[in-house]
């Protein structure tokens, strides 16, 4: 469980990492975009994405078996 937990961590810090290496600009048009948005739609956007997430988690490791 804790080599999954790591490794779901790193990957998260590898592509958050490439993101602002990449396309630093691009980070903050979002923050502009998302600092416009309702308090509510960020909220919902991020249970789905962490729901999408932890679905993707579970696709992972249930293939992986």
């Amino acid at each position: 469980m804790i080599e999954t937990t790591l490794l779901a961590l790193g990957l998260v810090l590898v592509v958050e990492g490439l993101v602002y290496a990449l396309a630093p600009s691009l980070v903050e048009q979002l923050l502009v975009a998302l600092r416009q948005m309702p308090v509510e739609t960020r909220r919902i956007v991020g249970v789905v994405a962490m729901a999408l997430g932890l679905v993707l988690v579970w696709m992972a490791k249930t293939l992986g078996m």
